[in-house]
């Protein structure tokens, strides 16, 4: 669509974008910014958008196209950032193939265009010039988070363009060079700082990360000598971070204090306004409770800036030099800006905190409680893997049946999330139910497990263990196992011999009703039966045959472990490395008998119709 006719700012805009002295070619800067747009939100291609009389350039791009990355510009037909500079606001497109304002516009099909997001940059005036968009080849519902950042960069991005703008202006007005200089590098090193702080504070997921981030700010236009942060406990005090840097003795009078403490921090929580003093006469008279402690910290010049939440401050940023200081405007909005992206990465770390306090509480309420089996000694743990929402598919059970059986469970539902959990939540309890309901084989229950998977709808692919142990007069065990698909368990005996018990059959939801196999080993007294999920024998680049070496050889060395001790170690083991997956295990432990000779039976296989 070309808005020309409704478009009010249209000489305004024309006349900034001449100023700015850009065109139809790459500019690093731009370039620059683009690129990280493109790697922070995930998308394939971000472009820095200018429009002049007859189309719209790109100075800035990444992952643009031929011939479009070669001609760096389009007639005003195809721009969709022409509706951003007309509404004056943000565009915003889940589909553009299927969005009335869009879906005859040229560039649609011509470009790939489906998710668009446009943010506008804007010169002194607020005039808009054109937009720093986000496309994606695939419709996309853009999230609160996407589109915040884009905004923050589209801030750094209209700095910049607002630095050519002057420079230019300065220079045809023959004004002093080195003013102009002077304003032209402050303002450049603010974009830079600003954009810095987006940078660092979009991949912050802790307060420690946080608190990291903010202290690397630094710039000539922004040096201050100590950044830190105070933020609202839950007994509504101010807590104080990043003081690890200060002197013991004044760290440990500042750990919190009550928001109506009369400091800078406090008082700009209540207030919701930047509060500074610029020379050690105004801290005195300012805040005479804090003038002493200040003055041994050698600063001479302290400000505060709320950092903003949902539901009200979340805190203060406080900053301290080592100089006389009294901010100009510029520096004033460089904190203001700064606390409010500290103030979106708390946000987001806290909605991730309550995710992962949702999905530990989901999945624990999903793990079994041991029985007290008498004969067995038993234990289980499960850990989450080190990425995802610390929930997922992997699970283990352990029922006791009539006539001293027990039925031990090991399966895994592939995926790291809450759809993997609510799948594996799904087959659990129907095994579960299965295994209540009658007596039969583990292959047979497998086949009714596979059938119902299937009969259901659900389709779900699994891989599952199920075992049954039944006591023996003379203190062994028989095991009886069916395995779709899963890893073989593990027995270690009491002299250390480990070995693992083969046989599988397809796992489920692979091949409906595909008859499956009972097997059969006698379990000696004093021995340890291990069932666990892949993820504690697979790494990203390992083969799973090494895995299972460097398994039986940690078995080995801790034959003599009890199972609990045991179960710890292996998460020990586990996290020796960056694991991929999630990692279920379930140990069961013979009683030892004395005078009873340990010698391990040979494994034999029985079918099942």
């Amino acid at each position: 669509m070309n808005d020309e006719r409704h478009d009010p700012f249209r000489e305004a805009r024309v006349r900034a974008v001449a100023d700015t002295g850009l065109g139809a070619g790459g500019d690093p800067v731009f370039d620059r910014i683009a690129g990280l747009v493109r790697n922070l939100l995930g998308v394939p291609v971000a472009l820095v958008s200018l429009l002049d009389t007859h189309r719209q350039f790109f100075p800035g791009a990444a992952g643009l196209a031929e011939p479009w990355a070669t001609r760096r510009q389009t007639p005003l037909s195809h721009a969709l950032c022409q509706q951003v500079a007309v509404a004056q606001g943000p565009l915003v497109i889940t589909d553009a193939r299927a969005d009335e304002r869009c879906e005859a516009n040229p560039a649609v099909a011509e470009m790939g265009i489906a998710g668009y997001a446009g943010m506008p940059l804007t010169d002194t005036d607020g005039t808009v010039l054109g937009a720093l968009c986000a496309i994606d080849h695939e419709p996309r519902e853009w999230t609160e988070a996407e589109l915040s950042l884009l905004s923050d960069m589209a801030v750094a991005c209209s700095d910049s363009l607002r630095l050519r703008i002057t420079s230019r202006h300065a220079e045809a007005a023959r004004v002093s060079a080195a003013a102009v200089s002077g304003q032209a590098y402050a303002a450049s090193q603010r974009s830079e700082l600003l954009l810095t702080a987006s940078v660092l504070l979009a991949g912050a997921r802790t307060v420690t990360q946080i608190v990291a981030a903010i202290a690397q700010l630094r710039s000539p236009a922004f040096a201050p000598s100590h950044v830190g942060m105070v933020l609202l406990d839950a007994e509504q005090r101010l807590e104080v971070f990043g003081a690890d840097r200060l002197s013991d003795d004044i760290t440990s009078r500042w750990v919190s204090f009550p928001t109506s403490a009369p400091v800078p921090a406090a008082l700009a929580f209540r207030t919701g306004q930047l509060i500074a003093s610029g020379d050690p006469a105004s801290i005195r008279a300012d805040f005479p409770q804090l003038a002493d402690d200040v003055a041994a910290l050698g600063w001479q010049a302290i400000a505060a800036a709320p950092v903003p939440g949902i539901r009200g401050p979340l805190g203060a940023l406080t900053f301290s030099w080592d100089h006389s200081l009294h901010l100009d405007a510029a520096q004033k909005s460089v904190m203001v800006t700064v606390a409010g992206y500290v103030g979106q990465a708390l946000q987001r770390v806290i909605h991730l905190e309550e995710q992962n306090t949702a999905a530990r509480t989901l999945q624990q309420a999903l793990l079994t409680r041991l029985p007290d089996t008498g004969q067995l000694r038993l234990a289980a743990r499960y850990l989450p893997a080190h990425h995802g929402d610390l929930i997922g598919g992997d699970w283990y059970d352990a029922i006791t049946l009539p006539g001293d059986r027990l039925a031990l469970v090991i399966g895994d539902v592939s995926g790291h999330n809450l759809t993997a959990a609510a799948a594996m939540s799904e087959l659990r309890s129907m095994l579960r139910g299965f295994l209540i309901d009658r007596l039969d084989t583990p292959s047979a229950m497998l086949e009714r497990l596979d059938h119902a998977n299937h009969a259901l709808g659900a389709d779900t692919i699994a891989t599952v263990l199920l075992a049954y142990l039944d006591r023996q007069d003379d203190g062994s065990h028989l095991l009886h196992w069916s395995n779709a698909g899963h890893p073989f368990p593990s027995v270690v005996t009491t002299g250390g011999e480990v070995a693992a018990l083969p046989g599988t059959d397809p796992l489920l939801g692979a091949r409906h009703r595909r008859p499956r196999t009972t097997h059969h080993y006698r379990l000696p007294p004093g021995a340890t039966l291990l069932m666990h999920t892949d993820g504690l024998v697979e790494t990203r680049d390992g083969v799973i045959d090494d895995g299972f070496a460097r398994l039986h050889q940690f078995l080995g060395g801790h034959r003599d472990t009890a199972p609990a001790a045991l179960a710890d170690q292996l998460v020990e083991y586990a996290d020796t490395r960056i694991r991929e997956d999630d990692v279920a295990l379930i140990i069961a432990a013979t009683a030892p008998a004395d005078g009873l000779t340990d010698r391990p039976a040979a494994a034999h296989c029985t079918g099942t119709a």
